[in-house]
């Protein structure tokens, strides 16, 4: 009996949802800016081939399946690259010491 490769895809997929949700709940407060350093740079390596994938092909054809996904995941990884800055920004912020006024 042979398995469709689409279900074994497809739970292969589900079962990296549960992983990823379970190790990103359970990183320590200390470890979440360094974390998210790190996703930062795997959404940068995400968006180099977005941007492969929606530039390919030709002129005529733009609205290919591949140059809309490119598209929309060039938009999706930009939103998650900024919003990881401004996070970790705000969380560099919050271990600043604060100055006292004399």
């Amino acid at each position: 009996m042979e398995i469709d490769p689409f279900i074994f895809r497809l739970s292969i997929f589900v079962l990296a949802i549960f992983v990823g949700y379970y190790v990103v709940w359970s990183v320590t407060p200390s470890l979440h800016t360094p974390l998210m350093s790190v996703t930062n740079a795997i959404s940068s390596v995400i968006i180099v081939g977005a941007i492969i994938a929606g530039m390919s092909g030709d002129i005529k054809g733009i609205l290919n399946t591949s140059n809309i996904f490119g598209f929309l995941a060039i938009f999706l990884a930009a939103i998650n690259i900024f919003g990881g800055f401004l996070v970790t920004q705000r969380m560099l912020q919050m271990y600043k010491k604060k100055k006292k006024n004399k």
